[in-house]
Parts: structure tokens; C-alpha cells; sequence
């Protein structure tokens, strides 16, 4: 399950690394067919890889975590991680309309300079964006910070665990701000996506 996790996580990663490079070459170049190309291949590579492995990494993490010692609510890493992970399996779910939209009128036509320019715009926005989060989600799995979530300590515990136990909620705030202010962030963006605010609004 691990390896199926890790497989998933870095095959998602990977592929909206290879979009962002199609994205940005579509908007860019000036061959007709090699910009009609890239968005077809956008398309597809949104529906057949893209997305598979979002939800795989998104299951696997959740059946490791549900049926492992970590499991799902203990630690704040893996609770940050699987908000992050919702948040971006949304925003990809709500994205793949115009991805489809922008493939299927390339597959009709060929598309100008000026054609869905500022959806084209926004998508190469939104790839960087997601995969600047993927990053973060990856860089949170290798480093597991901020340790156990408290719900109270147990009268058994020593003097010892207690005071690291105390050091350790000290050092979390600040690392976990910022990742609350980052989903915070993707929360107002895919709200502002939801009713069409922003670049090429869908």
C-alpha cells in the first residue's frame, strides 16, 4: 500500500509537471499544429493520468492511514496532507471542463493567438499552482513535521514525555500557520472558480 501511495503521489506530481510544459507550449508557440497538439494531448492526459492519480493517492493515502499505527487523525502532518489533497482533488475536478472544453476545440479548429486566451492563461496559472502545492504535500510526507495531535495527556505518561511533549507544541504554530494560510488560499481560490471569479471565469 505504501509502494501504490508513493506510485500514485509522484505519477500525479510528474503529470502535472508534463501539463504545465504542454500548457505553456500551447500558449506559446507559433505553429498551429503543434498548438493544437498540446491541447488535445492536455485533455487527454488530464482525464487518463491526471486524474487516476489523484484519486489513487488520494485512497491509498486514506487505507494506509485508516488501517496503519499513523493512522488518520494522530499526527498534523498527515491531517494537513489529506486537507491539501481534498482541496486539490476539488480543484481539479472543477477544472476539467475548460481542460475538456479547450481540447475538444482543438480538435475541431486550429487555435489562433487571440482564441480562449485568457483561459489559456489561466490554466498555465493553475498547473503551477498545483504543482507548487504537490511539492508541498510531497516535502510534508518526507518530513512528517509537527508530531502527535494532543487530545489530552494520559496519567501514565512520565514527567519526561510530558516536557518534550510541551517542547514540541512550542515549535508547531509557525510551520502550521502557513500551511493553514496555503489552504486558506486554494479554499479562495476554488471558491472564486466555483462562481466564475478570476481569469477566464468557467
Amino acid at each position: 500500500m505504501l509502494t501504490t501511495h508513493i506510485t500514485f503521489s509522484v505519477g500525479w506530481f510528474g503529470a502535472v509537471a508534463v501539463f504545465l510544459v504542454l500548457s505553456v507550449t500551447g500558449f506559446t508557440s507559433q505553429n498551429p499544429q503543434i498548438v493544437r497538439a498540446m491541447y488535445i494531448a492536455m485533455g487527454s492526459s488530464t482525464w487518463f493520468v491526471i486524474l487516476p492519480a489523484c484519486l489513487g493517492a488520494l485512497l491509498s493515502g486514506l487505507i494506509q492511514s485508516l488501517v496503519t499505527p499513523w493512522g488518520l487523525f494522530k499526527h498534523y502532518w498527515i491531517v494537513v496532507k489529506l486537507l491539501l489533497t481534498i482541496l486539490s482533488t476539488l480543484l481539479l475536478l472543477m477544472h476539467m471542463q475548460p481542460i475538456s472544453y479547450l481540447a475538444d476545440v482543438a480538435s475541431a479548429t486550429f487555435i489562433s493567438d487571440t482564441d480562449l486566451r485568457d483561459l489559456r492563461i489561466q490554466l498555465i496559472g493553475d498547473a503551477a499552482a498545483a504543482l507548487f502545492v504537490l511539492l508541498i504535500i510531497i516535502t510534508i510526507s518526507v518530513y512528517k513535521p509537527w508530531g502527535k495531535i494532543q487530545y489530552g495527556l494520559k496519567e501514565k505518561e512520565s514527567q519526561d514525555e510530558i516536557t518534550i511533549d510541551k517542547k514540541s507544541v512550542k515549535r508547531k504554530p509557525f510551520g502550521l500557520y502557513i500551511l493553514l494560510g496555503i489552504i486558506f488560499l486554494m479554499l479562495l481560490v476554488g471558491l472564486l472558480h466555483l462562481f466564475g471569479i478570476g481569469i477566464g471565469g468557467h
